[in-house]
């Protein structure tokens, strides 16, 4: 069966892979979905700020310091606030938690029917690595399958052709 390509923009396509990269690296389904998301929401930010398109909020006065530095999770090189729930551990977007059904709403709209199809790739390409081996990679594996968009201020939001058989390449070649 021929793999097609699925036009979709960038952002669900981290947020999925920074999910699985969570989930190899041993946190569960729910609180890896949480991470995913922001994962992907704090890249966004960065880039707008990068390209100008949110103005970065002016200090007013001395800010206070927290009482405790937040917890945080590192994930595809970003360290991610976490909050400590009922339910266990998520992300956490201004203190409040992220929730885990939101992410999954997110991803089902975004890949619709495709999405085991491409979990599953990223998954093959996740266990081609240690967990440790992921930690370190697992940006660079992202730049080498992610959807590709024009540079700047075009590509924002843009969709791009994602090719679930250069992430299967990707796992294979890791494997030999």
């Amino acid at each position: 069966m021929p793999i097609k390509m699925i036009k979709i923009n960038r952002a669900p396509v981290m947020t999925l892979w920074a999910t699985v990269v969570a989930e190899r690296q041993g946190h569960s389904p729910e609180t890896a979905l949480t991470l995913g998301r922001a994962v992907a929401g704090l890249n966004a930010q960065s880039k707008a700020r990068r390209l100008g398109l949110v103005e970065e909020r002016p200090q007013e006065g001395e800010q206070k310091k927290p009482a405790r530095k937040p917890k945080t999770v590192t994930v595809l090189g970003r360290s991610v606030p976490v909050v400590t729930t009922k339910d266990g551990l998520r992300a956490a977007i201004g203190g409040e938690a992220i929730k885990p059904e939101a992410v999954k709403r997110y991803l089902a709209s975004k890949f619709g029917e495709d999405l085991p199809l491409v979990r599953a790739a990223m998954e093959a390409l996740a266990k081609a690595y240690s967990p440790d081996e992921l930690a370190d990679q697992a940006y660079g594996l992202y730049e080498q399958f992610r959807p590709a968009v024009p540079e700047g201020e075009r590509g924002w939001g843009a969709a791009g052709s994602l090719d679930i058989a250069r992430i299967r390449r990707l796992a294979r070649r890791a494997r030999n």
